[in-house]
Formats: structure tokens, C-alpha cells, sequence
């Protein structure tokens, strides 16, 4: 029997809606690995990530991170990807599924990269993440596929960086978060920021 599409948690978001996308596939890894498996549901945990993934926590989480400065925030609990930039290494001869470069969410229909530093997604019913920041690609890109990092950077007209590997967030509303589900965006109030690499 289908299980029916949750709808997205929007009126839990505050100020501008946006329209949204959907959940393709959702991830976690017990073990800090590159990739993680997909699994039918993922439950946030408000403050802290993904329940029994191994980024989650208040605090630092990211190996390289947590050996120099353990004490500050944490925001990294979810990584997002976009489904477009699969399809994209896919058709440039990549091998990648869901959850192969370690996202949690891989959502489709929402432009991820161009939502400003405080955009809040609503995933599901009740979950809340708020983004924080880009990831920043690194080399284990190269390890998981040779050439993997170059093409998840892109150099813009203006020769800054751009960081195609998705977006990082804090989670502020708990919930389950499944395959299917809704994704609604709330834009904060005020000047807009980009996301930077956190």
C-alpha cells in the first residue's frame, strides 16, 4: 500500500514562501565515511542532525574539524544536494547515486545553491532545517571518483568559485523525513546573504 506524500511543514516557516521541490532520496551513515546509505526515512533531531548519523551533534562533528576546535557549533548537521547535479556527473560519465558523496536529503525542483545564508527548507510534516552554508569540496571527491572535485567547482565571469556539492544546515524543527515528501522555502527577512562555504 503507497504511503501518502507528507506535505511540507510551511506553516512553520516564517516570512516569504517560495515554491518548493521534493524529497528523492534521503541518507545517513552510522560511520564517518564519504558516502552514506539511503534508507527509507531519516528523523531530524532539532539542534543536532540526522538521528544515527555520524555528523550529527551540537558541536563539531567533521573529523578534520573536531581534532583542532571541538567546542564550536555544529553547522554541518545536514548536508543537502540537489538531484540536478547528479544528473549533471552522471551525464559527464560519473558513476554517483543517492548518498554516494555523503548528503542526507537529495532533493529535486529547488535551486539549492542560489537560497541566501537563514533560507529555511520545510521537509515533510514537521521537519525544519535552516541553511547555514555551502559545502566545500574536498578531496575526497577524487577518491570516491577521479576527477569528481573539478567538476563540482565551477569558476564564474567574475573569477570567483562557484561550489556546486550542495548546502549545509542546522536542523530547528524535528521530524521524518522520507522519499516523496514535500520540500516547502521560507526566505529570511532582510538583506540577502549568500552561503558561503562552512
Amino acid at each position: 500500500m503507497a504511503r501518502p506524500v507528507s506535505e511540507p511543514a510551511v506553516s512553520r516557516l516564517p516570512d516569504r514562501e517560495t515554491p518548493g521541490g521534493v524529497v528523492v532520496a534521503v541518507s545517513r551513515s552510522p560511520r564517518h565515511r564519504f558516502s552514506k546509505e539511503p534508507v527509507d526515512e531519516v528523523v531530524l533531531v532539532e539542534g543536532s542532525g540526522v538521528e544515527g548519523d555520524a555528523h550529527a551533534g551540537p558541536t563539531v562533528q567533521h573529523r578534520s574539524r573536531k581534532r583542532w576546535r571541538p567546542h564550536l557549533p555544529n553547522l554541518r548537521q545536514v548536508h543537502l544536494l540537489h538531484d540536478e547535479l547528479l544528473d549533471e556527473l552522471r551525464g559527464r560519465g560519473f558513476d554517483v547515486a543517492p548518498g554516494g558523496v555523503g548528503e542526507n536529503v537529495l532533493t529535486r525542483g529547488v535551486d539549492l545553491l542560489t537560497l541566501p545564508t537563514g533560507a529555511r527548507l520545510g521537509l515533510g510534516a514537521t521537519a525544519v532545517v535552516e541553511l547555514t552554508g555551502l559545502r566545500n569540496p574536498c578531496v575526497q571527491l577524487d577518491r570516491f571518483a577521479d576527477g569528481l572535485m573539478r567538476a563540482v567547482l565551477r569558476e564564474e565571469p567574475d573569477g570567483t568559485l562557484a561550489r556546486l556539492a550542495g548546502v549545509m544546515a542546522v536542523v530547528v524543527a524535528g521530524g521524518a523525513v522520507r522519499p516523496g515528501d514535500r520540500v516547502g522555502v521560507a526566505l529570511p527577512a532582510g538583506a540577502w546573504q549568500p552561503l558561503r562555504p562552512v
